[in-house]
């Protein structure tokens, strides 16, 4: 048995996320269900969104995938009910679970768009407000909780971050790369301030690849199976430009996770980033600061895997275990549940339990001070393969 602490999954919001806890007058502006033709959307401010389909296919046969909108009922419950949640993970040896927002976008990027601004806020404190005190509370020994932030403002970050901090939060839920949202990019210092107040309250930063949207899109291509398939270009991208910041060289503690953008790329990606640095230091005004691309992403990130026995092999060569978290990306397409045992099996072959066991868990315990419950390990068997 595999005993796993899964750093990226999502939760499909419920309905009432939002309407019962805002003011009355903003019940209709912040996002909320309506019923059209017999589905379910989602409205906010006027505008209608389906965002159910691949979002929410955990159980369901590949067959029956679609990018179609859903209604509540046709998923399982564990999309959107934490106590079936907790129980659809404890049966697959997933002992904690970081989720990720989805209506909002994977780091809340969405809600910058809000013309409403007073709405704005309201609705990312009524979401960090639903999952601290909700989702995370039907399962404490279990769930982590993460908190987004009102990304068009960094006081307003600052702010809120500190607000959930002392709640209980564990980690900010951001933006890869928040130029491709109109935001200012990381090589500005707009952001410094949430960065210090991340590496003063040491918060791990959790950004999904494709939480900045989708203004990277390969031209030309209408079959989402290739952008899907090539997802693995962004995370290098959004991480080699990190690397290249400022960022984690006045913030030499910043703690930078990157979800489902793989690992096979690591290698070859860092060792064109260190032969380019060394390079071109000196016109861009980089030698000033020895420290390699490669240096930064040992020291201060991690990155997540799902089911990529041979990515792993090659990252293992020349990169570091304990980089390297396990992500189960339950409901969304690219979860092994309910088989995670089963697949696991096949990107562990041959690997060194002691290697297993970082990657597994005990990297992300560290990582997010969340210690796996032992009386649930005992409790719960050898899980479903």
């Amino acid at each position: 048995m595999y005993t796993f602490f899964s750093v990226d999954d999502h939760i499909i919001e419920p309905a009432n996320v939002w309407v019962n806890r805002v003011p009355e007058k903003y019940k209709d502006v912040v996002p909320h269900v309506v019923e059209v033709d017999g589905r379910q959307l989602w409205e906010w401010e006027g505008h209608r969104e389906l965002t159910m389909g691949l979002n929410a296919v955990a159980g369901k046969p590949r067959e029956e995938w679609g990018m179609e909108p859903a209604r509540f009922e046709d998923m399982i419950p564990g999309c959107y009910q934490p106590e079936e949640r907790r129980r659809d993970l404890l049966s697959n040896g997933i002992f904690a679970s970081i989720a990720f927002p989805t209506l909002l976008g994977f780091g809340g990027r969405k809600v910058a768009d809000f013309q409403d601004k007073d709405a704005a806020l309201l609705t990312v404190q009524a979401w960090n407000d639903y999952m601290l005190d909700e989702w995370c509370a039907a399962a404490p020994e279990m769930f982590v909780p993460m908190h987004i932030l009102p990304v068009w403002d960094v006081d307003l970050c600052v702010a809120e971050h500190e607000r959930m901090m002392n709640k209980g939060s564990k980690a900010i839920c951001f933006i890869e790369d928040p130029q491709l949202a109109g935001l200012p990019s990381y090589h500005e210092e707009y952001w410094h301030p949430l960065m210090a107040s991340a590496q003063a309250t040491d918060a791990p930063i959790c950004m999904h690849i494709g939480s900045g949207g989708s203004n990277n899109s390969l031209s030309g291509i209408t079959n989402p199976i290739t952008e899907i398939a090539a997802v693995f270009t962004r995370a290098a991208r959004a991480s080699i430009n990190m690397m290249m910041s400022d960022i984690p060289r006045k913030f030499p503690d910043i703690k930078l996770v990157w979800s489902e953008g793989g690992i096979g790329w690591i290698p070859a990606a860092l060792e064109r980033a260190d032969d380019q640095y060394k390079k071109h230091s000196y016109w861009s005004h980089k030698a000033s600061s020895p420290v390699l691309p490669s240096e930064i992403a040992q020291k201060n990130m991690w990155f997540c895997m799902i089911e990529e026995p041979k990515g792993l092999q090659w990252a293992l060569q020349e990169f570091h275990a304990e980089n390297i978290l396990f992500e189960s990306d339950y409901p969304h397409a690219d979860t092994p549940f309910p088989r995670t045992q089963a697949s696991a099996k096949v990107v562990f072959e041959g690997v060194a339990q002691e290697t297993v066991d970082l990657i597994a868990h005990k990297n992300a315990e560290k990582l997010f001070n969340f210690p796996l419950s032992q009386e649930l390990i005992e409790q719960y068997g050898t899980p479903n393969a």
